[in-house]
């Protein structure tokens, strides 16, 4: 039952996401794609935060599950209002865009588009995942059991600032940041795989930043790639490849760690520069 219900959430999610992403899109249209979508990512990761707090505050106090699970109704029950406002205010939000990109022949893509989801796929298969990382903390005892969820939920906060720092530094230099970015971040994997406690730390909060620049710049930029009319497919698109990457490299990730620890690392670091050509490829057109 718990297996139909993660499996269940994810389809849940992929059904929302291209949706969601087309719509902060056309809003991003009005504040800046870079700014609306690092917003997004900063709400959610302090939602991520503030909601496992408020359920530990109820454990401690000796509550019971269900009463912690009934205090999650109440975002639950609010994000369904606002959804429901946001509907009756802006039933097409597709209207917020003026001009933009001039729809492609016969509704194809743009190459500029393809280009730029080869280097996404790239770095999605080469980016572990925290649940690997902090078994490797908890492994070889580089860092005491229960400061791997604090380190997560520094992680989640760095997301959630760097977030908002690149999405504004993103309306300003375009899709050309995401290559210092990536360059600089990278440097988590060694820290994380082959350091110690505060090496380790610092590793993964270049991994937060990290995740900050994946669920930010890296939808952000398909916004100005592709015709309004053409979007959602887009979004479609990118999300199923994205996805499918990093389930690759993920799986690549965990075999290799049974194998050796540095052989992950260099998989890690070989596979995100790689996606550099691509990018600036991107960029230049």
């Amino acid at each position: 039952m718990a297996a139909l219900l993660i499996v269940a959430e994810r389809v849940g999610k992929a059904i929302r996401n291209p949706p969601r992403n087309v719509m902060l899109s056309h809003a991003g249209s009005v504040i800046g794609h870079g700014w609306v979508f690092g917003l997004h990512e900063a709400l959610d990761k302090f939602g991520a935060f503030v909601g496992p707090l408020a359920v530990s505050v109820v454990l401690a106090r000796q509550g019971q599950y269900q009463t912690a699970f009934a205090l999650l109704l109440i975002p639950a029950l609010t994000t369904i209002a606002l959804v429901l406002i946001a509907r009756k205010v802006y039933p097409r939000p597709e209207e917020m865009e003026q001009g933009g990109q001039v729809a492609e022949a016969q509704g194809t893509l743009p190459r500029r588009f393809w280009i730029y989801f080869a280097g996404a796929g790239l770095v999605a298969a080469g980016f572990p995942d925290f649940s690997l990382m902090s078994f490797h903390l908890s492994k070889t005892e580089a860092v005491p059991t229960y400061w791997i969820p604090i380190f997560y939920s520094f992680a989640l906060g760095i997301s959630g600032i760097s977030s908002l720092l690149f999405g504004r530094l993103f309306d300003r230099h375009g899709i050309r940041l995401l290559i210092p970015v990536t360059v600089a971040t990278v440097a988590f994997v060694p820290m994380v795989f082959m350091g110690g406690f505060a090496t380790a730390f610092a590793g993964v909060i270049l991994w937060g930043i990290s995740m900050g620049m994946h669920e930010s710049l890296i939808p952000a930029a398909v916004a100005g790639m592709v015709a309004k009319e053409r979007r959602a497919s887009a979004y479609g698109i990118f999300s199923a490849g994205y996805g499918i990457s990093w389930f690759i490299g993920s799986a690549a990730i965990g075999m290799l760690y049974d194998w050796s620890v540095p052989a992950v690392t260099v998989f890690c670091i070989v596979f995100q520069l790689a996606a550099l050509p691509f990018f600036l490829a991107a960029g230049r057109k």
